[in-house]
């Protein structure tokens, strides 16, 4: 494991339903910059995307946006994107994807669509083979991920999860307690928080 000095957000690119989401990723975002911990993201700068980089630069933090070069008139524009602080453009969903998880120590899946199930579903995916240890949260913004605990919680109890020690992501009930729970999560772990210049091992 490595020190959490960036989380990924997993998000719609729309703003959902009212402005409930659209707060909370600015929130999440803000709660990331204020503790100095960089975002990595999907370069979107529409919908909840846009707000938690937006939370984000707006609390003094860093912004990395890693984007398919076919989505960026899609979920951004070229000016915006000129505004964060690190832009990787990429050839596919799988490079993204991949660039993503590199470039992250830590993971949280604000509500989204399809896309958003797929990215933390295959985090996941990747912790339960082992290949890594990063603390992984969902932010149950008014409960929209309950229909996604309760199915990892049948899938458990029908035997088809045998290493739930590895798959056990965080819950929490807001954007703010978001860092806190990685940060908290990590420190147990033995994982400096940011700033900390201790030595550890990665994976």
């Amino acid at each position: 494991m490595t020190a959490i000095r960036s989380i990924c957000v997993y998000c719609g690119s729309s703003t959902g339903r009212g402005d409930l989401y659209m707060t909370a990723g600015l929130e999440l975002g803000r709660t990331i910059g204020r503790a100095g911990v960089r975002l990595v993201y999907g370069g979107g700068t529409k919908g909840i995307m846009g707000a938690v980089a937006k939370g984000t630069a707006e609390a003094g933090g860093q912004v990395t946006g890693i984007i398919p070069r076919f989505l960026m008139n899609k979920e951004a524009t070229e000016k915006a994107l000129g505004g964060l602080d690190e832009l990787v453009i990429t050839d596919n969903m799988h490079q993204r994807k991949h660039i993503m998880f590199e470039k992250s120590d830590a993971f949280v899946a604000l509500p989204g669509g399809i896309g958003t199930v797929e990215e933390i579903v295959e985090i996941m995916t990747w912790a339960q083979l082992g290949h890594h240890r990063k603390p992984v949260v969902f932010c149950n913004i008014n409960g929209f991920w309950n229909p996604m605990v309760a199915l990892l919680d049948h899938m458990q109890a029908e035997g088809f999860i045998h290493t739930s020690h590895l798959v056990k992501p965080l819950i929490v009930d807001s954007a703010e307690a978001a860092v806190e729970v990685i940060l908290e999560a990590s420190a147990d772990k033995g994982v400096p928080s940011p700033g900390d210049d201790a030595v550890i091992d990665k994976m």
